[in-house]
């Protein structure tokens, strides 16, 4: 049991970076899976968009666009602090396109995913 808090959103210029925070009230010990979704104006799935993620044992991913969009190094990184029970999205070469709120999630081995309230990232000059 527990709760997530984003932090770390705010304003920040094109070709900007932004690293965002999720803690964990409860731990993140029990993770099989967290994550980051976003959601904009123009989001169509219930959940928003997803961006990135990662195991209990480390292994990450990511949405597609915004990985590969402008560059093959990516923009995004997904990580965690175990000890501090913390999740991070490191963002970076934001573009207007990135401006959302950014929802962090756990999903456990068993049980029902939590959500995070989520923080508003605006990218703008």
């Amino acid at each position: 049991q527990g709760q997530l808090a984003e932090s770390g959103g705010g304003l920040v210029q094109p070709g900007g970076s932004l690293r965002l925070a999720c803690k964990a009230s409860g731990g993140i010990a029990n993770a099989h899976t967290m994550g980051w979704f976003r959601h904009t104006p123009g989001s169509t799935r219930e959940f928003g968009d997803f961006v990135a993620g990662i195991t209990w044992s480390g292994v990450t991913w990511s949405g597609g666009r915004l990985k590969y969009g402008n560059s093959a190094k990516g923009r995004v990184t997904v990580s965690k602090d175990t000890d501090n029970s913390t999740l991070f999205l490191q963002m970076t070469s934001l573009e207007a396109d990135d401006t959302a709120v950014y929802c962090c999630y756990l999903a456990p081995s068993s049980g029902q995913r939590m959500w995070g309230q989520g923080t508003l990232v605006t990218v703008s000059s």
